[in-house]
Parts: C-alpha cells; structure tokens; sequence
C-alpha cells in the first residue's frame, strides 16, 4: 500500500464517520430480540420461527461478510457501504410487512445479514488498518467498536420507544428511514488508493493470502475464539427478553438490561482496544471469554432481580464486544493489512456461526423443553474453551518471503 500521507484519509475522518455508520448498523440490530414476541404473537408462529430466521441473518452476515470483505479491498469500502446501507432498508422493510415465515427469513435473514456484512466491522476495519498507523491501529479499532456499543445504548432504548408509541410495524418502517443515513456517511471513508475502482498493487493475491492464513494456526484458533464469542452474544441478545419476562419481570427491564450492555461495551471495547496496543492481545481474549463463563454462572445462580439482570448486563457489557479489536488487531499484526477486511471476513464467518448457533438452539430447545437452561450452560462451557484456545495464538507478523502492506 501507499504509505504517502496525501493519499491517506485523515484519522479523525475515518474515525468520525466509520464511527457513526457502525453506530447505526450495529444499534439496530441490537434491538431485534425486542421484535420476537410482538412479532410471533402477531403472526402466531414460534420462537423457533424467529429465532430461526435471525439465525441465518446471522448466517448470511458472516458468508456475505466474505465476499463485501474482498470487494472492499480490491475496490474500496465506499461502494460495499452504500450497497449495504440500500440492503438494510429493504430488509427492514420486508420484516415489517413479512406475512410467512419463508418470506420472513429470506428480508431479516438474507437481505438484512447481506446489509451488515457490508456496513460494519470486517469493512470498517479494513479502511482503518489501510488508513491508520500501526501504532494506533488497535486503539482506533476499539474506537470503532466502542461506536458500535454506544450505537445499543442509543438505540436499543429508541426501539423500544418507537414500539411502544407506534406498533411493532411501523417502528421496523422508521428504522429503515433511519438505515438510509448510512449512504451519505460513506462518502467520507472514500479511500484515495482506489480512486477509479483500480485497487493498489499487492505482492499476494487473494488465493495466496487465504492459503497461507487457514495453514498457520494461530488463524484457525482466533476463529474458533470468535465461534464462542458469537454463540454467547447473539444468544443473550435475542433472547435474554423472552427469558426475563418468562421468570416475571417487566419488558422494560430487559430494555434496560440491553441497554446498559451497550453502555458499558462502549467502555469495554475501547479499554480492549487501548490494552492491545500495550500487552499480548491473547491474554485480553482469554481473560473476557474466561470472565464471561464466570458471569453468565453467577447470574444463574444468584436470585433474580431486576438488579441482578442490570449487574449481570454491566459486567457483560465490559465483556462484549471487547473480542473485536484485539481479535482483528492480531489478524492485521500477523498478516499485514493488504487482505485484512477478506481475512477479517473469514474470522467474523465462524463468529456468524457461533451466532446461528446460539440463537437458533435458543428458540428451539426453548420450544423442546420450555427453558432456556441448556443453551446457558453450552454458554459457560464455551467460555472456558475459548479461553484456553487463545493462550497458544502467536501475534508475531507472519515470515514470508514477500512482504505485503
């Protein structure tokens, strides 16, 4: 890549808008496990049906994150966003007025997983790794990821707002209004290396690149870290509602709940962030995946209250999202930023899958047996895999006879 600075965006303009363009892909999607019981209810399916169609918008995120990952590198990320913002509202326009479940999966599954494949992180990243120094890269990551927690925080409270005040329905058709923001943000992350559509010269090719990270094994255990990170997210996020107000208590503590993840994620990831520039970034990774066992274990044994829900979501929040950006820090550190938002795409492809199974075995050993107990011990369980499989990561850059960017 071009090191020249005049050809470089300035960091505070791609920290601003990468910043506010996370905030809204990501808020939204935050609130979604808000929408399942007015939804089923209004349709008369079950959880399953729900959680089955966020399963494979989960699902599509992660496969269609590959690709948006790859076109981002070779032609730059402003195009992949502004189709992803386009994405967005027509998938939030079909959940709305979806009238079966097939039609309901293929809008908030593939259409709406296709849209933040191409509106958040694998993308945004890819534009920071190119853009900001080495030196700030895993900070300006947590910066990044800490607008995607703020972005719940705001938002979450915001659909559940919107819901109450304007039905479930018309709430969905605003939030698309509000998907469309998106668009104008992207101008701002148009990169100058691929003015034209012409991608800067790279000393591997995409083949090559992928060859060399799933035969290194560092690669293959980040990803199976980040599998665990998206089972256990994704999970609490749909369904920890549903799972408060079976045990009795009201929506809007769970609102409150989502929210303060998102509060204090924006806290836990910057802090991840900052710490990944000073300290191995595998001990960050196995002490948060260590701690969320821990977490997830005293709040089921602890009685439940509203307190214990909205401790639990503070400690959680810290615990978040803050895998991100030691996660993609260490892709770029060993592999170089050339084909980071591809290998980062690749990364967040087995986090999908963690996600799809997490919240798809949610709704249906919920349906099978009316708990949601199993599915909170499969999370702990997790927890102390992926701590263990992250001590052995190697974040020294990778020896090749080449040299990438």
């Amino acid at each position: 890549m071009n090191s020249n600075p005049l050809q470089k965006l300035s960091m505070q303009q791609v920290l601003i808008a990468g910043a506010m363009i996370v905030t809204l892909s990501m808020g939204i999607r935050h609130g979604f496990g808000l929408w399942l019981q007015p939804i089923t209810q209004a349709h008369g399916w079950t959880r399953e049906n729900f959680a089955f169609a966020l399963a494979i918008q989960n699902l599509a995120w992660g496969f269609f994150g590959i690709f948006a990952g790859m076109l981002a590198d070779k032609f730059g990320a402003f195009r992949v966003i502004i189709a992803g913002a386009v994405l967005y509202a027509l998938g939030l326009a079909g959940m709305a007025l979806s009238t079966t479940t097939l039609m309901f999966t293929l809008t908030t599954g593939i259409l709406i997983g296709a849209a933040q494949a191409g509106t958040t992180y694998a993308v945004i990243y890819g534009v920071i790794g190119r853009q900001i120094d080495p030196a700030k890269r895993s900070w300006a990551m947590g910066v990044a990821a800490a607008a995607g927690s703020f972005g719940q925080f705001l938002m979450v409270p915001t659909e559940g707002f919107l819901i109450s005040s304007f039905g479930w329905k018309d709430a969905l058709l605003i939030l698309t209004t509000a998907t469309l923001l998106i668009m104008p943000l992207a101008f701002f992350l148009r990169e100058p290396g691929f003015a034209g559509g012409a991608a800067p010269k790279r000393d591997q090719t995409i083949w090559e690149a992928l060859k060399e990270a799933f035969k290194y094994p560092s690669f293959q255990l980040l990803m199976a870290g980040y599998f665990v990170c998206g089972f256990q997210v994704v999970f609490i996020g749909v369904h920890m509602p549903s799972y408060l107000k079976d045990k009795g208590l009201s929506p809007q503590v769970a609102s409150y709940a989502l929210a303060l993840i998102g509060l204090f994620n924006v806290f836990g990831t910057y802090i991840a962030g900052s710490l990944g520039q000073k300290m191995p970034k595998k001990w960050i990774l196995s002490f948060i995946y260590l701690a969320r066992a821990i977490a997830i274990s005293i709040f089921l044994i602890a009685p439940l209250t509203p307190w214990s829900v909205y401790i639990f979501a503070s400690v959680m929040g810290l615990l978040w999202l803050s895998t991100v950006p030691p996660t993609n820090a260490t892709v770029a550190q060993i592999f170089g930023v050339a084909h980071l938002s591809m290998l980062g795409g690749f990364v967040f492809f087995s986090h999908q899958i963690g996600s799809f199974m997490g919240v798809w075995l949610g709704g249906l050993l919920y349906d099978k047996t009316g708990s949601y107990d199993i599915v909170w011990y499969i999370s702990i369980a997790l927890g102390i895999f992926a701590a263990l499989v992250n001590l052995p990561v190697r974040e020294e850059a990778i020896s090749r006879s080449l040299k990438t960017a």
